[in-house]
């Protein structure tokens, strides 16, 4: 089953200074965080707040092309978590004519706001990604890092939401 889903936040991983996409069921609380690089962070950043640049980005341009040859993006899933790394599609229809294709998550997500498209997770990613986080052992064992973990664990999504993104 597909969830449809909000884009929570989007945060800093404090130990590697890697951007995290937050994505938040809207039929349950259930979140999946998602780590991605910094540029599609700010191209996603940037969709979420409007903002435009003298010359487009990566996903604008590709938003542009695909207005001029008639191609509109759907939708996006995230479609599946193996050994950490996600897997998501995009589908697009054209006239008649639909298809989807293979993308990380952070440009399907970008292209969907572009889109205005809606976002969806599979239930099995969503499963995956809980025990990867109930699997989880902080690597800190000092008293901060013990804070850290306990600070952490005692997060809930709505948390996320009181962030500007």
């Amino acid at each position: 089953m597909l969830h449809k889903v909000n884009i929570a936040g989007l945060t800093m991983d404090p130990t590697s200074n890697t951007p995290i996409i937050i994505l938040k069921s809207e039929q349950t609380d259930q979140a999946v965080p998602i780590w991605i690089g910094l540029l599609e962070a700010t191209s996603i950043a940037s969709a979420l707040q409007n903002v435009k640049f003298d010359r487009p980005m990566t996903h604008d341009l590709f938003k542009n092309f695909s207005d001029i040859i008639n191609i509109s993006v759907t939708r996006v899933e995230v479609c599946d978590l193996k050994e950490s790394t996600f897997y998501a599609r995009i589908f697009f229809e054209s006239g008649e004519n639909s298809f989807d294709m293979d993308a990380r998550p952070s440009d399907a997500i970008a292209l969907a706001l572009r889109f205005n498209a809606p976002i969806f997770v599979d239930d099995k990613v969503i499963e995956k990604s809980a025990a990867n986080q109930e699997a989880g052992e902080a690597l800190d064992q000092s008293e901060e890092g013990k804070k850290w973990a306990e600070y952490l664990e005692n997060l809930n999504p709505e948390d996320f939401g009181k962030y500007k993104v």
